[in-house]
């Protein structure tokens, strides 16, 4: 019986002084494992250090490290999403090169998809190098993402995670650029379950994700996984009608026509600053009828399955 295959993922940027400790860390997790047979996909995403010369010492002693090198740097996502592509693994494992993600932990990956887990979740449980400012931003980035997105995400989730071949299948299909990894794989469903951890300090080097880059994410995200911000002004402009509306009205009917019975004396510019306020609705509500066609067009342009099945129990097939 032949052994089931293991593919382990590493997008790396500029991690030439990690590539080495976390190989090793790498090997020391996976020797127990002989169950199995593991191949390394390092996606060097353009690096401008030694990175790419690091992995390929690696290949000339390990015949599993595979590297995928990047012309100029795409990105993290794409880099994840070439590991994907070129996986042929029955599961993949991504893990970053800074060893924030704990290779130790990749037993308990497979232990959890082998009791039938199609997609298994790293969620950070303490970030030892976590900033107050970045706690709090987390924490605010998650509850909002869950409320105005589609689909529900654990706080905290991390992109170390392990996920089976027929998820990878699906999430092969999709063709967006403009993607968030985990947040389209957490689209497709299917059974999922989840690994603690504490992020431990990086080891060498610095993080490449400045404040700009994290804010940038976060607002693809919620593009990716929500219409709402797209749908906002309508809403703003159907709220603004239902007040000044009739506010608009009262002030017509008691100046002009009951000729002012409780004497309010609405002024010349109150009655101006009324007429652009709904007017200024009538606008928000037009762009909102807009926005719902441009959602629609979105939803057709991103191409991505109407539908997912896990596996097809239809007699004769």
């Amino acid at each position: 019986m032949s052994k089931k295959v293991i593919s382990i993922i590493v997008p790396t940027f500029n991690e030439e002084q990690n590539i080495k400790p976390l190989y090793q860390a790498l090997k020391k997790a996976l020797f127990a494992l002989e169950k199995y047979d593991f191949e390394m996909i390092f996606v060097n995403d353009g690096s401008s250090d030694g990175t790419t010369d690091a992995v390929r010492k690696l290949m000339t002693v390990d015949g599993s490290v595979r590297l995928i090198d990047f012309s100029r740097n795409f990105g993290k996502e794409m880099a994840t999403s070439a590991g994907l592509h070129a996986s042929g693994g029955d599961a993949a494992i991504m893990i970053d090169a800074d060893l924030q993600h704990p290779p130790a932990l990749i037993p308990e990956l497979i232990a959890k998809w082998e009791l039938g887990a199609e997609i298994v979740i790293g969620v950070r449980s303490r970030n030892k190098d976590k900033r107050l400012f970045k706690k709090i931003s987390s924490s605010f980035f998650y509850h909002i993402l869950n409320v105005i997105g589609d689909i529900q995400v654990v706080p905290n989730a991390t992109d170390f995670r392990l996920v089976d071949r027929i998820v990878i299948d699906e999430f092969n299909r999709f063709t967006e650029r403009n993607r968030i990894t985990r947040g389209l794989l957490d689209w497709l469903g299917f059974k999922k379950d989840f690994v603690y951890f504490v992020a431990e300090e990086r080891q060498f080097g610095h993080a490449t994700y400045s404040k700009a880059k994290l804010i940038k994410l976060a607002l693809s995200t919620f593009v990716a996984n929500s219409l709402l911000p797209l749908k906002i002004a309508g809403y703003l402009g159907i709220l603004i009608v239902i007040t000044s509306g009739p506010l608009g009205l009262f002030i017509f009917t008691e100046k002009y026509i009951l000729d002012d019975p409780w004497h309010y004396n609405f002024s010349s510019p109150a009655i101006l600053a009324v007429i652009n306020l709904f007017l200024i609705g009538i606008v928000l509500c037009s762009l909102g009828l807009i926005a719902l066609y441009i959602g629609s067009i979105y939803s057709e342009v991103i191409n991505r399955p109407m539908y997912v099945v896990r596996r097809n129990n239809i007699k004769g097939n």
